[in-house]
């Protein structure tokens, strides 16, 4: 059986985003074209369907790494904020994009609420990501 460990992150997070595109519980918001991804970026994601590649990511993420909240997953996304002269520091990237897209992929019932710790993998998001691996291991074997 092949799982999320089996294929490359990039094509099972492309795959797994298709998919997301065709559930309604999740899209993006009004202000998600203008909105930076962190203090540590200069300007908005240029891909028009940025959203669902980050939904699609944090679903990831949190099936990998187990239950987590929103500072978690920013602290993921985050990078080096640019501070001119001064040495470049680590910051984390936007929890307001990672607590929406996770309400949404809970919504939409790929996440559960576990108490104190976050938010962890649903038995459906377990089966949307694995499917979608076998996806990718057949075209990678095709």
């Amino acid at each position: 059986m092949v799982t999320v460990y089996d294929v490359p992150a990039e094509k099972l997070i492309l795959k797994v985003a298709e998919k997301l595109k065709g559930n309604d519980a999740i899209e993006p918001p009004a202000w998600a074209e203008f909105a930076k991804t962190g203090r540590h970026t200069e300007k908005a994601p240029t891909q028009e369907d940025w959203w669902y590649t980050r939904s699609a990511a944090i679903l990831r993420k949190i099936y990998v790494k187990g239950p987590m909240g929103s500072s978690k997953l920013a602290a993921e996304y985050g990078g080096y904020a640019d501070k001119g002269s001064m040495p470049n520091k680590a910051v984390k990237g936007s929890r307001n994009i990672a607590r929406k897209c996770m309400i949404q992929l809970e919504k939409a019932g790929y996440l559960v609420s576990v108490n104190k710790q976050g938010r962890a993998i649903s038995p459906s998001g377990m089966s949307l990501l694995d499917n979608a691996a076998k996806e990718v291991s057949d075209e990678m074997k095709a």
